[in-house]
């Protein structure tokens, strides 16, 4: 019996699992929120929390700084203030990948949140003030109000300003209906019809089809089409009458194919023209819209905020500093405390208490977050100089792990800190996640970035010549004589990832 209960607790122990409290909780979500779910996050905490408020722009004077605040708690109840970013009692597991003491957060290797916390000065607060943390100075004129405009809705104001009416609108309702995203009817003119007969017994497919081609004249031209044959001699119908829209129409009509793999010799013998006609003709065919409906109307912007700026210091090194103007920020509402300090009753002094607490925990989860961030984001930078001076054709090879094993914590809270976290370069601005890619290996036993690669794969694209350009196979070659072993398959790989057709579709008429 007794070896039967040892075996019992044994199995009991070994499935521990991790008990996260709400404060680690809470700190875990604000490390991984971008910045725009963070801002609606502090807003709805000064919301649901009366010692929370937001300072308005331009307001004067400061707040007390956390460790004040929690110094009145520990005088009032002998605890000391949490640390969303310490260990906690409540947290246990028999994992061995948590740990105790050295103010070390906890993590698993299933990707649960560590994170270690370093040494700050006790004077600076744990505060959403990031101001006092960056040396940027520039105005956020980011517009968050644009909405979007679909394909859809554009159509249907244009039929608003025509002059269908009962059965011609009905049918031609039923047909924006079926038009998709790239501007392609999905439907037959058949199924079109039948459904219309449901309300409109009467209909005919003439009528139908009479219809469509009104629309097929909606801005944007050939929107409707059915085929991209179509589509292409609706728009050279709008064209000025010459003689390189009569043959783009011939090669719409009888030679995409040939077109869409670049033959053109085979196209100039079965045309019976000269290569200066049949560029002015290709010229032609290429300046219309394949997908009328991509690009026609205002999507909704995807606004960036960047959460860390590059900056070039007095010793000309590059180094990352807080975007001050990211977040608002957030303090104790003076005013509550206040009251706070005048409760008369039990009940007024738990709320209030409460409260406190609870901002208090934000604030500090808030600031290590923030802390976080700029100690991803600066050994990131460090990391990369030649890239904030060169660009990416001298990116460093870079995984989470670098970064993980630089400032001691878990790949998982390098990954959460660097999802949808945007940085300012000199070379433009990229999600940080960007800064990491794969090795590649040389020919002298080191390695370089996935990225460079693309960049020098781009760069040699850019100057080739577009009567031959070069294949995968050719820019393997290039790559092998410049010292980096990149495959074919690789190649075409990156060539693709970087939106480059091959070459057979890079071949161009001069």
């Amino acid at each position: 019996m007794a070896g039967l209960f040892n075996s019992l607790q044994l199995r009991q122990s070994q499935k521990q699992t991790l008990s996260l409290t709400p404060q680690l909780q809470q700190a875990i979500k604000l490390l991984q929120l971008s910045t725009l779910e963070l801002r609606q996050e502090i807003r709805n905490a000064a919301e649901q929390n009366p010692m929370l408020e937001i300072e308005d722009e331009g307001a004067e004077g400061h707040f007390e700084s956390i460790e004040s605040m929690a110094e009145q708690e520990r005088r009032s109840d002998g605890n000391d203030a949490f640390d969303p970013f310490d260990n906690d009692s409540s947290i246990k597991s028999a994992d061995t990948s948590f740990h105790d003491g050295d103010n070390q957060g906890i993590i698993s290797a299933d990707g649960e949140f560590n994170i270690q916390s370093s040494d700050h000065p006790k004077e600076q607060p744990p505060s959403a003030d990031l101001k006092k943390s960056s040396n940027f100075s520039g105005e956020d004129n980011i517009y968050e109000g644009e909405t979007s405009y679909s394909l859809h809705d554009h159509l249907l104001w244009q039929l608003d300003l025509s002059p269908l009416t009962g059965t011609d609108r009905f049918i031609a309702e039923n047909i924006i209906d079926a038009i998709d995203e790239s501007g392609y009817l999905t439907d037959t003119i058949e199924a079109i019809t039948a459904s219309v007969a449901e309300d409109y017994p009467n209909v005919t497919f003439e009528e139908t089809l009479s219809v469509l081609k009104l629309i097929q004249h909606y801005d944007p031209l050939g929107v409707g089409a059915r085929t991209v044959q179509e589509c292409l001699r609706i728009q050279l119908e709008a064209k000025e009458v010459s003689k390189a829209r009569d043959l783009a129409f011939s090669i719409v009509e009888n030679y995409l194919k040939e077109l869409s793999v670049r033959d053109f010799r085979t196209l100039c013998q079965r045309l019976g023209v000269k290569e200066e006609s049949l560029k002015c003709a290709v010229d032609l065919i290429m300046s219309l819209k394949p997908r009328p409906g991509q690009g026609a109307v205002r999507e909704k912007a995807d606004f960036i905020i960047p959460d860390v700026i590059v900056i070039k210091d007095q010793n000309g090194h590059y180094v990352a500093t807080l975007n001050s103007d990211a977040l608002p920020t957030l303090r104790i509402n003076e005013q509550y405390r206040y009251l706070a300090n005048q409760a008369s009753t039990e009940t007024d002094r738990k709320f209030f208490k409460n409260n406190l607490q609870e901002a208090n925990w934000f604030l500090q989860s808030l600031y290590k977050r923030n802390e976080t961030l700029l100690k991803v984001a600066s050994v990131i930078v460090e990391k990369q100089q030649d890239f904030m001076e060169y660009g990416a054709g001298a990116m460093h090879p870079m995984v989470l792990n670098d970064i993980a094993s630089e400032i001691d914590m878990h790949e998982s809270t390098v990954s959460r800190i660097t999802t949808e976290k945007y940085i300012v370069t000199p070379k433009g601005t990229f999600e940080l996640k960007y800064f990491f890619s794969s090795k590649v290996g040389t020919d002298d036993g080191g390695s370089a970035s996935s990225t460079a690669i693309r960049a020098r794969i781009k760069d040699l694209i850019s100057k080739e010549d577009p009567q031959k350009p070069l294949s995968d196979n050719k820019l393997s070659s290039l790559l092998s004589a410049e010292g980096l072993i990149v495959a074919r398959r690789t190649v075409a790989k990156y060539r693709e990832s970087i939106g480059i057709a091959p070459s057979s579709q890079r071949k161009r008429l001069v």
